[in-house]
């Protein structure tokens, strides 16, 4: 778990630094079937936060954290959660 944790942070301090990503929010949500309250709430990651990454195409930051419990709400992998959009 621990190794897994920071291999993670790793994965995120890469993507931050590569410049703009972008967060599959929307497409992963309609995939289930979910609305994005369904996905805060499965998630634990606050509404506004997810609309956020729903709505915005690009970002330089993100938080680590909320990017972990979408992956897990998903079950996918974080890599699966963010798209690099710029190098």
């Amino acid at each position: 778990m621990f190794y897994r944790l920071n291999q993670y942070k790793v994965l995120c301090q890469l993507l931050s630094s590569m410049g703009l990503i972008r967060v599959k929010v929307r497409e992963l949500a309609a995939e289930r079937g979910w609305t994005l309250k369904e996905v805060a709430e499965r998630s634990g990651v606050v509404y506004n936060s997810v609309k956020h990454y729903a709505r915005c195409p690009a970002m330089s930051k993100v938080d680590f954290t909320a990017l972990q419990k979408l992956a897990r709400t998903f079950d996918v992998m974080i890599e699966e959660v963010v798209e690099v959009l710029e190098d």
